[in-house]
């Protein structure tokens, strides 16, 4: 797929909201060539719920640019390449408010977005984010700060460094073919701890009762981001996705 290498973006608020999933319902959600990533005996799996502002590609001036909020369902996987170890996430879907990368996704960068509308009410303090699309609505109200609680990671500071190293997310090709990564990098990674005030996901509500359970959400504001298209392959991949 020929298209930008590289786009370049700044974070106005990213929330990484957190679940514990059942190893085997994880695995019947992710291709074959993966395998979910397990902490304390569970899966880990979330929504990225993430407003960016001054989106483009790496090579276009910084003033031709468009603002845009997304929200991806993802499971934390692994797998092997070149007799390693690798760690990232599954995409299993992505939204977006912009028509860009709608029609963009999976063509000119990796990643097929589909759209949706978002309702947002937020202060320095607190976010309050709702999306809506054909089959899938998100509804989320965070609060910055608190204590930490979660029973994944002990600290704030390991769930930061978990989600850093899964910076690497796979989703299904355009085509349907196989899946294709896009690795996400910032040079100035910070998270703060969040409180959940309220939280409804149409696709994490609808799995088994007590595949999913919520656990954790960390806060990321004002920070740049680079997202780049690695040349990876898994080991003995498998050409066909998983079924949703």
């Amino acid at each position: 797929m020929s298209g930008f290498k590289t786009l370049r973006a700044q974070v106005r608020r990213r929330l990484l909201i957190s679940y514990r999933v059942n190893p085997e319902v994880a695995q019947s959600l992710i291709p074959d060539q993966f395998r979910p990533q397990i902490v304390d005996g569970s899966a880990v799996a979330g929504v990225c719920m993430i407003g960016l502002q001054s989106v483009r590609p790496g090579w276009l001036r910084p003033r031709m640019d468009f603002r845009t909020e997304n929200v991806a369902h993802r499971i934390a996987v692994e797998w092997d390449e070149n007799g390693k170890t690798r760690s990232g996430v599954y995409i299993v879907e992505r939204h977006s408010s912009s028509l860009i990368p709608v029609l963009a996704g999976g063509r000119l960068f990796p990643g097929v977005q589909k759209r949706a509308r978002f309702d947002l009410d937020e202060t320095e303090s607190r976010f309050r984010v709702n999306m809506a699309a054909p089959g899938t609505r998100v509804s989320v109200d965070v609060q910055l700060g608190g204590p930490w609680t979660s029973t994944l990671f002990p600290t704030v500071e390991a769930a930061s460094a978990f989600h850093e190293q899964g910076a690497v997310g796979w989703s299904p090709r355009r085509d349907g073919t196989g899946v294709e990564p896009l690795e996400l990098t910032s040079k100035e990674w910070a998270v703060e701890p969040g409180q959940v005030i309220s939280l409804k996901s149409s696709y994490f509500d609808a799995l088994p009762d007590g595949a999913a359970t919520l656990d954790s959400v960390v806060v990321m504001r004002d920070i740049p981001f680079f997202w780049d298209t690695p040349h990876l392959e898994p080991d003995n991949a498998a050409r066909q996705v998983a079924r949703n």
